[in-house]
């Protein structure tokens, strides 16, 4: 019988398990589907020879977060490549905003603004880990390695929090003079999938665009898949196993095991256990947001985008202006369809010339639709495409669609279609997914969540398994080590 059962085999799963297995842990993985992953996972869904990531596609969180550092990616065979613009903003009449990795070559495409873009983020930029350590936190203790402590500046906070605020008022126009700047600010909030201007959205573009003139927003070779293979290798060859097809209905199947992780949505946690009403009370009210609707395309060659530098992008954001995205996402809150749609694009060809046959490329899409819709937008994002890259319609071999409906069987986590496995509301950044000290915890003995629904939240860092195995390793196993240690081969139970 295992020491410890992780439910579930997205990345926070398997980096729980790994956490667990280095620790010297008897660790068993069960995952429902045939394949692990989750929602980073790469699969042939239009023609055969082209890879396309199924839901995460680029990963500036990977670059920076404190587990996948110390896990060492490069040194498990996985390759982050990073596209020189880390995302582009196109607007109408072929003019693009670009993010660079270097943020002064940023600034200096920005014309009037970019002087404000550069007293928005070189303060941030050049305090990137302790802001980092700030916002991937567990949203309750001070930043994990307590003796950045000593060397923390405090004052990174305060110019995070100042700058989300003015992001998140009428005063978010202020700082700029011209259209492209906060156009291109806008296209990171919407990452939130809530209306930019607020709380969670100004936070998200903050973090995001720091990170891309940072680490910038790579894509691993060969498809995101390879980010999950290489911690499920490192989980067994520490010992642990991984079963797939293996769909849990009843936690009692785990009566024997001393602690349980469950990289699980709330809703999933109430399907496979009997919980205490206060609790149970609790994630009734954890509410799921906005959604996606996701749209593959195997494509002839790359895309023709208007704008100059769009080519060298690895994401895009296709809305228009500032004005429009608030539109557009104000729509989907609302329950409604927006006319023309948020889409985020990514682009892996730009960098990965392993993602289709020889010449082709494959074009990631997803566009922000409301909770539960059943309507498929493949003419919609094409036309948004096409709006910033006449002829792209030319280009397309196959497309495959997956509707906000149809992605809970794709992903039991993506309730009604919301990748962010709940709503990027202020209240639920803070009290995800109920309020609790220890997030991490359930009313049941030995049982613990771990997923997206935990803090710090949604994104492909591993963070929120780091810190639910954490908690379990002191509770029920009484180590106390400091687990990012377990990740450096230095140090053994």
């Amino acid at each position: 019988m295992a020491d410890a059962v992780v439910v579930g085999s997205g990345p926070n799963g398997l980096a729980a398990a790994v956490i667990l297995a280095r620790a010297g842990l008897d660790v068993e993985v069960y995952e429902a589907s045939e394949s692990i992953g989750g929602g980073c996972r790469t699969g042939e869904v239009t023609l055969p020879g082209f890879h396309h990531d199924l839901c995460a596609g680029a990963h500036p969180m990977a670059v920076a977060s404190p587990f996948f550092r110390a896990f060492d990616l490069k040194a498990h065979g996985v390759e982050l490549l990073t596209p020189q613009v880390s995302y582009a903003h196109p607007l109408d009449g072929g003019h693009a905003g670009l993010a660079w990795q270097d943020l002064d070559h940023t600034v200096d495409g920005l014309g009037r603004d970019g002087g404000s873009w550069r007293r928005l983020f070189g303060p941030l930029v050049r305090k990137w880990e302790d802001l980092v350590g700030l916002v991937m936190s567990d949203l309750r203790h001070p930043p994990i390695d307590p003796a950045s402590l000593l060397h923390l500046d405090p004052g990174v906070e305060l110019r995070f929090a100042r700058r989300v605020l003015e992001q998140s008022t009428p005063l978010w126009n202020m700082r700029f003079r011209e259209d492209i700047a906060p156009a291109l600010l806008t296209g990171v909030a919407a990452h939130a999938i809530r209306p930019p201007r607020g709380i969670p959205g100004a936070g998200v573009a903050m973090l995001l665009g720091t990170l891309a003139h940072v680490g910038g927003w790579p894509v691993p070779r060969g498809g995101s898949q390879a980010i999950v293979d290489a911690l499920a290798g490192d989980l067994k060859t520490h010992g642990g196993r991984v079963y797939t097809g293996h769909r849990v209905d009843s936690l009692d199947e785990f009566d024997e095991v001393r602690v349980v992780l469950l990289d699980v949505a709330p809703a999933e946690l109430q399907r496979i256990a009997t919980l205490p009403a206060r609790y149970n009370f609790a994630l009734n009210r954890f509410r799921y947001g906005g959604a996606a609707c996701k749209v593959d395309f195997a494509l002839s060659g790359p895309v023709p985008w208007q704008a100059k530098g769009c080519d060298r992008a690895g994401t895009l954001h296709l809305i228009g202006t500032r004005a429009e995205a608030l539109a557009a996402e104000k729509a989907v809150a609302a329950g409604r369809h927006a006319e023309r749609p948020f889409v985020l694009a990514i682009q892996p060809g730009v960098v990965d010339p392993t993602r289709a046959p020889e010449g082709k490329h494959t074009l990631y899409t997803y566009a922000h639709v409301p909770n539960g819709s059943v309507e498929d937008l493949t003419a919609a994002v094409t036309a948004q495409v096409e709006r910033f890259a006449p002829g792209f319609r030319e280009l397309v071999l196959a497309t495959h669609v997956r509707t906000a409906a149809t992605m809970p069987a794709h992903n039991p986590n993506y309730i009604g279609g919301d990748i962010s496995a709940g709503a990027m509301t202020l209240r639920q950044t803070l009290f995800r997914p109920a309020p609790r000290w220890n997030p991490y915890s359930t009313p049941l003995p030995g049982v613990y969540l771990c997923s997206s629904a935990t803090p710090p939240g949604p994104g492909v860092h591993g963070m929120n398994g780091f810190f639910a195995a954490r908690h379990a390793l002191r509770t029920e196993f009484d180590i106390r080590n400091d687990p990012l240690e377990l990740l450096t081969d230095h140090w053994r139970i």
